[in-house]
Order: structure tokens, then C-alpha cells, then sequence
């Protein structure tokens, strides 16, 4: 067979190829079941048969919302796109009202819901869906369809002929999916992804994957509906590896040493977790033991790949390695080859720190809009270095405008957004995407992601967060003058405040409170921070989880054109403020110069 050139072209290509026992692998009830490659085609097109049946023709759209990785969702996704219709996976812990955007934007005719929780949202809304004919569940639910009726009704293979002639039909520059993404500002914006887009970039990505080829096992647990992670089980799937589904984030551990993978993805959050997790238990070490593990950690955080820092500090390593690092090796199972890091950008201590213990962290870029792949570090052939994410994969542009912003030609660029023209107007010109990320490529041909040009910032968890949807809310508070949120690759989002120091005093001597009028003692003042924390509690009702401001420090100066802090038109200098008060961002997440 051929290169897989359509995205259910993969399975068919590991059957001939890879063959796999446990293709798929989802524990249920306690136990891990697994699904032969075989078995998980035939299961798709039992799918497809059935949906045919159920009067889906070719371009309708069939949404999947899963509140885990599980089987089932890569066995929905290979029929629907089988009967020539697109797939519209949906964020799980989005509001009701999201759902009921997606669902009415993408016109979307059937659903799928893995459990009670996803399934009690969509009946919510479902009435103000009018294009949605019915809800089948994963989860045995009382009172809810099932979808192994629809597996059920599939199992008559008789108009197997037509899900062949549909197949047929499909073209690798057919849409192939509908990916909303965060719409922080606005609507979420439905990206059109195509076969070929994702498809090369599975192969291209596959490349820079240091594994055995049909001998390899994964553990998965990025959300699947976001295009990262989907990419890469096609990708697991035209290596041969064995997909194994992690049961939630909190049992990353234990499934780790359960499973033993070769490779899996992260992002920088987890590994931010993993990583202060082992340091809080080195913490509580003692003696000589203690003294071990942080000579390890400090020589950790000084590493270059590659002997860079010579035969002494490589030996010093080697000894690290046996008496500290192993263990940490031993906590992830043992075998990891590679960890893909995605999604936001990793600090280099982490990059440093893990690789240095023999845990190879490789950082890549890209975004929903280039499926997602743009460029990515590998170990081999000296394509990494750290504070970078890579070289471009192959048949991939990139180009640095005059404004510094990365353009991308390739393969992989989307081809639009869905119903809406002047946005994909705005991103794609002359053959390129624009990224609206500002970065440089080296002199050796690696990218590096220095700013972004929009102001949208994603934490270490992969989160967007829009500071100026925050700050335009929080400014309305009388105790607050100026603010800035930050954040960018950061565990979470936190502000910079500078109050207003007049209205404080007014407030001060109305309640009775004796505040300093020297505004270095004001921001310090006990009653003065708990009332302004009082005020982003309040605003922060309105906010997602993950984008509420977490912490913030006062500023004991005020923000003024004349102290650069502001432009000419009263606009924040971002990277000026941040900074003048390095000490208190410092502050806020901990720094100890990193």
C-alpha cells in the first residue's frame, strides 16, 4: 500500500504494514482492552455503514465530544470520514453556550458524548439546535442511545459496497474536519483542516520520532479534539506503535508505570508538575541524600546536548544519572524515548533538567491553523538545541517578515475558516499564513519564538488567555488605575496592578483605616491588598477557570507616558512594564533567576 493519503487511510496502512494486537488500548472498569487492528476497521466501516443507513451523505457533519482518549472516538472518527462527512470534535469543559455555537455553526446532524456529564450539556441546548437529529452516547446511560446500536445495525454488511464507493470519492484535498478553536476573543473560529493537511503532516512529524517502528507503545492523554494530539495518532498508527489511552490526568502516574511507553506527548504545565513534584520530594530529603539530589538538579540545569560542555561535566552527569536521574526515569515507566512538547512554550530549565536526566523533552511549534506541525527538535543528527523549537519539517516554508511576524507555506496550512471569508482573508496572503507569532531563525536553520504580535497569550497547560478581555473588566473597579495580566507559558495568569492611590486614601479615611499616603507603604498595606484582592475576586466570576488571575503584586509607582510605561496614545508598553517590575513578576511565579 501506499503512503496513507487520507486520514482513514492509516488504519488500513498498519494492517498491511504493522499489524497490531493492541492497536487500541482504553481501560474499562479496572481493566485494559484492547482492539486489533483488525477489529478497529471493522468496526468503522460497520460505522459508516450504518451512518450511511441513517441518511448521512457526503459533507455532513457528525460532532464528538469525549471527556477522555478512548477507543470509540477513533473508531467514530474513521467511519464518519469513511461516508465522505467531516467530524467536528468538541472541548468537552467548554459552557453550553459554546456547544450550542459549535453545534449550530458547523450545522452539525448527529453527536456523540462520552459520558453523563457531556451528555446532560448537549440535551441542555439541544432544542436550539435545530440541525441536530439525535445524541448517541459511549457510557451506558439510562435513557440515552447507545452508540453500539449504531454498531449493531452496521454489523449487515450489504451497502459495504457503497462506503466503498464513498471512499473512492475522497480526495486528499477534501475537508476531512472542523476544529473550533478557543474563542477567547469572539467566537470560536471553526478551522478547515483537510486530509492532506493533516496526513503529511503525520508523515512529515514521523521523521523526527526516534522509535522502532511496529514495536513501539504510547500513552495518550492530550485532549484528542484538539489537533495536536489527533495528529499524533495518525502518526502512532503509520509507525506501528500501540496506542494506549491514559484513564484522566490524574492517573498519569500510575498509568505511566503501568503501560511503560516509548513515547508520549505533554505540555509544558505537566511537565511543569512533574518536575516540582520530584523537587518538593527531594526537598524532604535529608543529609547526604538531600546534598545528592540537588548537586544533580543544579548540574541538570547547566546541560547542552551534544558534549557541549565537556568530558568533566559529562562525567559528573554519568554519576547523576545513575543515583538520582534513573529513579526519575523509573516514575515515567522507564522507557521513554521521546516526550513532544506542544502547545505553549517550555522553559529552558525544563528542557535542560529533563534531558540532561535522560528523559528526552523535544519542544515543537504550531498551530491549530497548520495541522499543527510546523517545526520540531530531534535528538538525532544535531536537530536540537535548546531555547528553540526545531527545524521546520520537511516541504514546510517559514518566512520572517519585515515586522519579525513567521509566516508559514505548506502542506499543512488550513484551508480557511469555515463561513467566514474576511477572517481567512486576514491570515492567508500570497500563498502564506500568518501566524501572529513574532520569532527569528538562527543561522543554523532553527526557530525561535520570541513574542507574540497579538496580545493573546497561552499558559503552560496549552490555555489562551486574552489579557485585554480581563484588564477591560477589571479596570471598572474604582481601586484599580492600571492593569496588566500576564502570564505567557506561565502555570497561570496573574496581573501587575497599579492602584489608584487617591481614591484608596479617600476610601481609607471613610472606612476609618489608617492607609499610608506614601504609595511604596500603600501598596504594602495589609487592609489596601485585601481589598483589592477583593476586587478581582469579584470580577473574576465572569472568567473561565483557567483564565482567572491567580495572583497579582501592586506597583508603587504610577504608569505614565513620561515613565515609558505608557505609549503616546495611552497604550501599555507590555514587554516595558514587565520589565520595570521584573521583581514582583518574579515574585508572583517564584523565580529564583531562572
Amino acid at each position: 500500500m501506499k503512503e496513507p493519503k487520507r486520514l482513514f487511510d492509516f488504519p488500513y496502512y498498519q494492517l498491511e504494514k504493522y499489524p497490531q494486537q493492541k492497536a487500541l488500548v482504553t481501560k474499562f472498569n479496572g481493566t485494559w482492552e484492547a482492539t486489533s487492528t483488525q477489529e478497529y476497521i471493522d468496526k468503522a466501516n460497520a460505522l459508516s455503514r450504518a451512518l450511511i443507513k441513517m441518511g448521512v451523505k457526503p459533507n455532513d457533519k457528525i460532532a464528538i465530544i469525549s471527556m477522555t482518549n478512548r477507543t470509540e472516538w477513533n473508531i467514530c472518527d474513521i467511519g464518519i470520514m469513511q461516508t465522505g462527512a467531516q467530524d467536528v470534535p468538541i472541548y468537552p469543559t467548554i459552557s453550553e453556550e459554546e456547544y450550542e455555537y459549535v453545534l449550530n455553526h458547523s450545522e452539525s446532524i448527529y453527536c456523540f458524548a462520552s459520558c453523563k456529564e457531556v451528555y446532560d450539556k448537549v440535551q441542555k441546548i439541544r432544542n436550539n439546535v435545530p440541525s441536530l437529529k439525535e445524541v448517541y452516547t459511549f457510557d451506558e446511560i439510562k435513557g440515552a442511545k447507545n452508540w453500539k446500536e449504531i454498531l449493531e445495525d452496521g454489523k449487515d454488511d450489504s451497502n459495504q459496497n457503497e462506503v466503498e464507493s464513498r471512499k473512492d470519492a475522497i480526495t486528499e484535498d477534501d475537508l476531512a474536519t472542523l476544529i473550533y478553536t478557543s474563542g477567547t476573543t469572539g467566537k470560536p473560529k471553526g478551522v478547515m483542516l483537510s486530509h492532506k493537511n493533516i496526513a503529511s503532516n503525520s508523515i512529515f512529524s514521523a521523521d523526527r520520532l526516534p522509535i522502532e517502528l511496529g514495536k513501539s507503545k504510547a500513552l495518550s492523554f492530550l485532549p484528542v479534539c484538539h489537533i495536536y494530539e489527533r495528529m499524533i495518532l495518525y502518526m502512532y498508527q503509520y509507525c506501528g506503535v500501540e496506542i494506549n489511552f491514559a484513564e484522566s490526568l490524574e492517573t498519569i502516574s500510575d498509568n505511566l508505570k503501568e503501560v511503560k511507553p516509548d513515547v508520549m506527548t505533554a505540555v509544558p504545565r505537566l511537565l511543569e508538575k512533574v518536575y516540582d513534584k520530584i523537587y518538593g520530594k527531594g526537598a524532604e530529603l535529608t543529609g547526604i541524600k538531600k546534598k545528592l539530589f540537588f548537586w544533580a538538579i543544579d548540574l541538570g540545569l547547566k546541560y547542552e546536548p551534544y558534549g557541549q560542555n565537556g568530558w568533566w561535566y559529562e562525567t559528573k552527569l554519568k554519576l547523576a544519572n545513575k543515583l538520582i536521574f534513573s529513579k526519575w526515569r523509573e516514575a515515567l515507566g522507564g522507557n521513554l524515548k521521546a516526550i513532544a512538547s506542544g502547545s505553549a512554550a517550555l522553559q529552558p530549565r525544563l528542557a535542560r533538567v529533563f534531558n540532561a536526566a535522560q528523559i528526552p523533552v523535544m519542544e515543537g511549534y504550531g498551530l491549530t491553523e497548520t495541522s499543527p506541525v510546523v517545526s520540531v527538535n530531534d535528538m538525532r543528527d544535531h536537530g536540537f538545541k535548546i531555547g528553540t523549537v526545531g527545524k521546520p519539517l520537511k516541504e514546510t516554508e517559514v518566512k520572517i517578515a519585515e515586522d519579525g511576524e513567521i509566516l508559514i507555506k505548506g502542506p499543512q496550512v488550513m484551508c480557511g475558516y469555515y463561513k467566514n471569508q474576511e477572517q481567512t482573508d486576514e491570515v492567508l496572503k500570497n500563498g502564506y499564513f500568518h501566524t501572529g507569532d513574532i520569532g527569528e531563525i538562527d543561522k543554523d536553520g532553527f526557530l525561535k519564538i520570541t513574542d507574540r504580535k497579538k496580545e493573546m497569550f497561552k499558559t503552560s497547560g496549552g490555555k489562551y488567555v486574552a489579557p485585554q478581555v480581563l484588564e477591560n473588566a477589571m479596570k471598572q473597579s474604582r481601586f484599580i488605575d492600571q492593569i496588566m495580566v500576564v502570564g505567557e507559558g506561565e502555570k497561570m495568569p496573574a496581573a501587575l496592578i497599579q492602584p489608584d492611590f487617591e481614591f484608596l486614601k479617600e476610601w481609607g479615611n471613610k472606612k476609618g483605616k489608617n492607609i499610608p499616603s506614601d504609595p511604596t507603604e500603600m501598596v504594602k498595606n495589609e487592609a489596601v491588598i485585601k481589598r483589592i484582592q477583593k476586587e478581582i475576586d469579584f470580577y473574576n466570576e465572569r472568567f473561565g477557570k483557567w483564565e482567572k488571575v491567580k495572583k497579582f503584586e501592586l506597583t508603587p509607582e504610577v504608569w505614565s507616558i513620561e515613565g515609558g510605561h505608557l505609549t503616546p496614545t495611552m497604550k501599555m508598553k507590555r514587554k516595558v512594564i514587565k520589565e520595570k517590575f521584573k521583581n514582583l513578576y518574579d515574585k508572583i511565579y517564584e523565580h529564583s533567576g531562572d
